[in-house]
């Protein structure tokens, strides 16, 4: 057990305790120990590791302080399709976060992606281009851009403005 956060309301009549633990855990024999020693009301409360992230807080890999302490209001599911959606390297460390889980932002900056994306020629797909015609390989949505392997072997950005339909 590892006792992150106790609160005590204001008018003193319960204390909740905040915890982490690996596994469920019968408390009552300490829950006892505690009304006597505090004598007041006593809640536990196991939390998982985002919430402990979200409540000791932090910094991410970007530099700033963790999404799920300051931008999130709610913890929602994150997936390991929204960080191939943003292109990002599907290795554990880059997306995961200080709690060990996949990092809160890509929950957060996965609708911006999907709308950037929408407009783009998908990869596998064959277009035309000032350059020739060609199948896209990659997309760079931050960019506005496509890479291209055109008929001739070579490879070319595009802005995607710059397809001819």
């Amino acid at each position: 057990m590892k006792l992150i956060e106790v609160e005590c309301l204001f008018d003193k009549s319960k204390l909740v305790f905040s915890f982490t633990a690996e596994n469920r855990v019968d408390f009552r024999e300490l829950v006892k120990d505690l009304v006597q020693k505090f004598r007041t009301r006593i809640e536990l409360r196991q939390i998982g590791a985002r919430q402990e992230a979200r409540i000791i807080k932090g910094l991410g890999i970007c530099g700033r302080e963790v999404c799920c302490a300051t931008l999130l209001q709610s913890l929602d599911r994150v997936s390991v399709k929204m960080a191939k959606e943003q292109n990002m390297s599907l290795n554990p460390e880059k997306i995961s976060g200080l709690c060990g889980r996949l990092m809160c932002c890509l929950g957060y900056e996965y609708d911006g992606y999907t709308d950037m994306k929408k407009d783009m020629p998908k990869c596998g797909k064959t277009v035309n281009t000032t350059e020739g015609r060609g199948k896209v390989i990659r997309q760079n949505a931050l960019q506005g851009e496509i890479v291209v392997l055109l008929e001739t072997g070579k490879e070319a950005t595009i802005k995607t403005k710059d397809i001819q339909q």
